[in-house]
């Protein structure tokens, strides 16, 4: 049957929907979420149906998606009628039941995936499926194999391509930054694709940001890294395993990660990546808790990085308190000039030239710590962040005083002699959050205390900055219930770490993806 399009002015999230009044969809046999065959002057395409009552019939309504998919106007004609019903519906539900998938079912559910021919609830109880009953290393394999086959790749031709990678879930971890033009000025090629923050404060990209444009083409990509063998970018607009953002609206609402190691390795692997490290941050206030958790995820990582002919190495970091003493984008971007001029706290220096010469003495260097200092205190590592900011359209004269901090400042005060003896992670993130980032790249926190440190009553433990009076009332209101830095004389002697109540939602804080 031929309808009249509709534009919609509505996002889908990537999938794509289009609506039709309840009589039309009657008519044609469908209800709410099957799917229809969408046919415009020759180009063809698979759309979940919405319906509604208000709808006028004969209209065909489109999110825009489909609608740019098509690339259709208002009142264009479309010839729409029903769908079969994919195959890979019946291996979601294998998966259901606890099956395990072979690679040829796994492969026909991502295709689906990519192709938006699966309904959110269909994609959801995939993904919930995958969370029970777990995969295993041939399922994972199968599921990165895929994912890396239906998106796009990079081929730099030229080897190695190394690269590092951080799960997540520690504030302030500007190493990124230094990692990279410490790499590239040692003389080899390390492309860096990465995420915005979703739940943290700051993603690298958003750090990046706060100082150049991230938003390349993959042929911008390519020109760059070929002209000075680095860039740091957002990863969000290239299409590398374009299957991953679409299962990662899953799994961000209901705070499950069970596709963390082919998220992350099908993007390494398309990016042409041969070397990788994987940081692991571990402790109390990170994603992985515990040092048995974080070694069996190293050998795992290092399994399918074998399968996938790629050298993974990983480093089990320190997961107790923030990297550095800033958080924020431009406060991070802050941090991480000073750090590749010579003045970065020790934590953030330790920590980038021990990833970093990990990766050197991957592609063959010796003394790869001793090698990465060498970038470091030279200058080199700091010229070849210059030249990565320049060739991304930003200032490559750029100095730290430069990156705007907000004029709104509140300090939070200790209120007793001590020293300090937890800094927490989650409530350091949420106040952050609170104040506008990561979008608002002027906010966030700057600690001036860390683990250990001794603190004075009326002693500054940490300042917030932000744009707006409103938003900072907001940090002001969540630290009447929160203490997220806690002093005392000896660890031990606050015995209460947290008080639980009816009104307490186990299990509500959320993963910090970090893709």
């Amino acid at each position: 049957m031929q309808y009249s399009v509709r534009l919609l002015d509505l996002e889908a999230g990537g999938k794509y929907i289009v609506v039709m009044c309840v009589d039309d969809a009657r008519t044609l046999g469908v209800i709410s979420n099957d799917r229809l065959m969408l046919n415009s002057n020759g180009t063809a395409v698979v759309a979940i149906l919405n319906t509604s009552e208000v709808f006028p019939r004969g209209v065909l309504g489109m999110y825009k998606e489909i609608g740019e998919y098509l690339d259709v106007e208002e009142g264009d004609p479309i010839d729409v009628e029903p769908a079969e019903r994919p195959e890979s519906l019946l291996h979601i539900r294998s998966k259901i039941m606890g099956e395990k998938l072979m690679p040829k079912h796994i492969d026909a559910i991502v295709e689906d995936v990519v192709q938006r021919h699966l309904s959110s609830i269909e994609l959801s109880s995939f993904v919930t499926a995958l969370q029970i009953h777990g995969t295993n290393m041939e399922e994972i394999e199968a599921l990165s194999r895929s994912m890396i086959k239906w998106g796009k790749t990079i081929d730099f031709g030229r080897t190695p391509i190394c690269d590092k990678h951080s799960i997540g879930g520690v504030p302030g971890d500007k190493t990124t930054m230094i990692v990279v033009p410490i790499i590239a000025a040692a003389g080899y090629t390390i492309p860096k694709s990465s995420s915005r923050a979703i739940t943290s404060p700051a993603g690298t990209a958003d750090r990046m940001e706060a100082i150049c444009p991230v938003n390349l083409r993959l042929d911008e990509i390519i020109e760059v890294v070929n002209d000075i063998g680095a860039c740091i970018v957002w990863g969000g607009a290239l299409d590398l395993a374009p299957a991953d953002d679409l299962f990662i609206q899953v799994e961000y609402p209901l705070s499950i990660d069970p596709l963390l190691l082919p998220s992350i390795m099908s993007k390494k692997k398309a990016m042409g990546s041969t070397h990788v490290v994987v940081d692991i941050p571990t402790g109390r206030e990170a994603k992985i808790k515990t040092m048995e958790e974080a070694q069996q995820l190293a050998i795992n990582f290092i399994e399918l990085g074998n399968r996938l002919e790629m050298k993974i190495r990983c480093a089990v970091t320190e997961g107790e308190q923030p990297i550095g003493y800033c958080i924020g984008p431009s406060l991070e971007a802050r941090e991480a000039l000073k750090t590749l001029a010579g003045s970065g706290p020790p934590d953030v220096v330790d920590k980038a030239t021990s990833i970093a010469g990990i990766l050197l003495e991957m592609v063959g260097e010796e003394n790869g710590q001793a090698r990465a200092m060498e970038m470091l205190t030279s200058g080199k590592a700091e010229a070849k962040m210059r030249e990565i900011i320049g060739a991304q359209g930003g200032d490559p004269d750029v100095k730290p005083e430069d990156l705007a901090v907000g004029d709104e400042r509140l300090d939070v005060r200790a209120v007793r002699d001590g020293r300090v003896l937890w800094l927490k992670n989650r409530s350091i993130a949420q106040i952050a959050r609170a104040v506008g980032t990561p979008n608002t790249k002027c906010a966030g926190i700057e600690l001036g205390v860390k683990l250990g440190d001794e603190v004075k009553e009326g002693d500054i433990l940490f300042s917030v900055y932000t744009d707006s009076l409103r938003k900072l009332g907001q940090a002001e209101e969540l630290l009447e219930n929160m203490e997220p830095i806690i002093v005392g004389n000896r660890i031990g002697e606050k015995m209460i770490m947290m008080k639980i109540s009816e009104s307490t939602t186990p299990g509500s804080e959320r993963y910090i993806i970090d893709r």
